[in-house]
């Protein structure tokens, strides 16, 4: 980072005489300097990074699942039979929270209750709102461990199997567990094929560093395993957008520790348009900012959570700059003012080859060899990933900003 800013000098200096020496310091530090810190400590991070073996790879505790289902019907019994098909010996017992569906969600599930070697109780919740349904459920939970699962997302046979035994082979201070997600409708569109690489390297790696550190910093409700006290005694989920993520900074807020298994996939449906994955991703970025007006990261008790959580403080700032000075440089480029992007802004693409190739890496030694699957070919998506995917998600987390700033009405589909 030292040497970024000892390169920029020049950059600095000429932008200063156009927007000011102050405004020229938070543009470059904004696409620069701080991003460009950030990917040397994820990828130095996850280079020295050796995930713990496991004490007891075949656990027989019993364990619960949850899956809120709204409008399932053409998911939610592939859902269930990849439950019944784990390879866990413990006994699971399945709650399934239908959320006031309109179609013909509750006869799928009596279906899979009939068919299906699987213990399943439907429970019923009129009040729209994902927290509802899991509370609901939370309350018919008597096993010490509860795992949530999104509907429309399936697992992999060992999937259970890795998350109870991660967690049996961690500290008694870690309070959950967060599984690996992937895509599984990656060869549905242009849209989903992009997405699988930021599944496949951009999340799963930044759950690895933050599990690094102790401090996984949204145990997603699409796929995660909880101590079920714990998430009693922080009163269940909250009534928030970003409900897995409020969840989440609680329990780190009480001392408890988070981890993530990289072991432990599921493959869940991305959204298929772009309309689709903008509503979800500033949904995502609205509930981080949900996150951070609870919890602000200076009140988390211990170092490396402050760290993590603050570096989240700062992502607004970054989206901010990048969605209203570098995309206008680039464009501004191409009429040749390098005022902000140049020429030299095409170094950047083999350094990001080099990190993702890292990350391309691990994922298919450690995670994809092991569990005896195959990565898909996907390279046109690769290259649209690289070059485009930054220059749509950060409006589209400024979007999610603005929406939680003026309040906006919530809308979780």
């Amino acid at each position: 980072m030292i040497f970024s800013i000892y390169l920029s000098l020049p950059w600095l200096k000429d932008l200063a005489s156009i927007v000011s020496l102050p405004a020229a310091i938070l543009i470059i530090g904004g696409i620069a300097y701080i991003p460009g810190y950030m990917s040397a400590f994820l990828v130095a991070s996850l280079l020295l990074d050796r995930q713990p073996v496991f004490k007891d790879e075949y656990p027989s505790d019993s364990v619960s699942l949850l899956i809120a289902a709204y409008n399932e019907e053409q998911s939610i019994f592939d859902t269930l039979k990849y439950v019944a098909d784990q390879d866990y010996t413990g006994e699971i017992q399945v709650f399934v929270i239908n959320n006031h569906s309109t179609d013909d969600t509750e006869e799928e599930i009596m279906r899979a209750k009939r068919e299906l070697d699987l213990n399943i109780t439907i429970f019923h919740e009129s009040q729209p709102g994902k927290f509802h349904a899991l509370n609901n459920g939370l309350q018919y939970v008597v096993t010490p461990y509860v795992i949530t699962l999104d509907a429309d997302t399936v697992l992999h046979p060992s999937a259970v199997r890795y998350l109870v035994s991660r967690i049996k082979s961690s500290p008694p201070d870690v309070c959950a567990v967060a599984g690996s997600m992937l895509v599984r409708n990656s060869r549905k569109t242009i849209w989903t094929r992009v997405q699988e690489w930021d599944y496949f390297l951009g999340i799963a790696s930044i759950k690895r560093l933050q599990g690094l550190y102790q401090g996984t910093l949204v145990a997603q409700g699409a796929f995660s395993l909880y101590k079920t006290e714990c998430v009693q005694e922080v009163q269940g989920w909250p009534d928030a957008i970003g409900e897995d993520i409020v969840l989440t900074w609680r329990l780190l807020k009480k001392g408890w520790k988070v981890y993530f298994e990289p072991l432990a996939v599921a493959f869940t449906d991305a959204p298929t348009t772009l309309g689709h994955f903008a509503k979800q991703r500033s949904r995502w970025a609205r509930g981080m900012i949900e996150g951070l007006n609870e919890i602000k990261p200076w009140k988390q008790p211990q170092v490396y959570t402050k760290y993590l959580t603050g570096i989240n403080l700062v992502m607004p700032y970054l989206d901010f700059v990048y969605t209203f000075c570098w995309l206008p440089g680039l464009i501004l480029a191409f009429f040749g003012f390098y005022w902000i992007a140049g020429p030299m802004t095409l170094l950047v693409l083999p350094l990001t080859v080099i990190s993702y190739g890292l990350l391309y890496m691990y994922q298919k030694n450690y995670v994809f060899n092991n569990l005896d699957l195959r990565i898909r070919k996907n390279k046109l998506g690769f290259v649209l990933f690289i070059l485009f995917y930054q220059m749509i998600m950060s409006p589209v987390s400024v979007w999610g900003y603005l929406q939680e700033l003026f309040k906006s009405k919530r809308v979780w589909e």
